[in-house]
């Protein structure tokens, strides 16, 4: 008797460890010891958790985008004192410096109480519950929506609609969406969208166009990046180099740069961080061989 009391005893300790890895307690201590933060969902409810090391990128390693930074920075510092400001949606191509705009701004205004959740596409739903973990405290959140898009038979952008503006229920004074996508409307637009005869069973489908592209206008400001030429490639590039202290002649440099951006087939800022990467790397290797 007392060893089936034992093993349904341990049955039931395993089945509860079982439970909480599945939904974790939330520790509601969390925003007192992060500035960053990753919304996740387990089995439909909402968990928060801490991010130890945040990207450390800063305004000073992004080059090209500075009117577009500007704008940005400016909402953000309204954000903190309180003023009115809006959500912002920043689009255009990849590695143009979208998610490094928004990830430096933590890293510039955590000391004045700003604060980052990171919410992916499938965690939306929960934006409600993010809104009500998050009211009345004295911190200022971001709710970061990084290359958010959706898809025509995606539903889940309508939650996106009614946080942002349109629904009873206002989102919280201390919290703003930040987004960032490659498409400016965040949806597949086609050609036939325009059509005004019937078409596909729509009967009206400058209507449904409405519908779907009414999500970014919702956004009180949105930011077009655009594609760097090769001069402002290898600005980025000699910039990053002189943040790393990296001393080669320009020729040189420019050389290196302008090989690994054809082998890449772009001329990003990632691809240029990307390029700096490598040299630093294998620079560093070169002289622990020498020493």
């Amino acid at each position: 008797m007392d060893d089936m009391f034992q093993q349904l005893k341990s049955l039931n300790s395993n089945l509860q460890r079982l439970i909480d890895f599945m939904i974790p307690v939330q520790d509601p201590g969390v925003f007192d010891q992060f500035t960053a933060f990753r919304a996740l969902s387990r089995n439909n409810k909402l968990h928060i958790r801490g991010i130890a090391e945040p990207d450390p990128v800063r305004f000073g390693e992004l080059r090209g985008v500075d009117a577009l930074i500007t704008p940005l920075r400016e909402n953000t510092e309204q954000f903190l004192k309180d003023l009115p400001c809006s959500n912002v949606l920043l689009y255009g191509p990849r590695g143009t410096g979208k998610s490094s705009a928004i990830k430096a701004l933590l890293n510039e205004y955590s000391g004045r109480g700003l604060r980052m959740i990171d919410v992916q596409r499938d965690v939306l739903f929960h934006l409600f519950d993010i809104a009500e973990m998050i009211r009345g405290r004295t911190e200022k959140f971001i709710v970061f929506c990084d290359d958010l898009s959706f898809e025509d038979e995606e539903s889940s952008y309508r939650q996106l609609k009614t946080v942002l503006e349109g629904g009873l229920e206002v989102k919280p004074g201390n919290m703003l969406i930040y987004a960032t996508s490659n498409r400016r409307h965040l949806m597949p637009e086609k050609a036939n969208d325009n059509q005004p005869a019937y078409y596909d069973g729509e009967l009206h489908p400058s209507e449904s166009l409405e519908e779907r592209l009414s999500l970014s206008d919702r956004f009180g400001i949105r930011l077009g990046f655009f594609h760097f030429d090769m001069d402002m490639y290898l600005d980025i590039v000699r910039n990053y180099a002189a943040l790393r202290n990296i001393t080669l002649p320009d020729d040189e440099l420019k050389a290196g740069a302008s090989r690994w951006a054809l082998s890449h087939g772009s001329y990003s800022g990632r691809t240029a961080r990307q390029f700096i990467d490598d040299l630093e790397g294998r620079l560093r290797h070169y002289r622990k061989r020498l020493s």
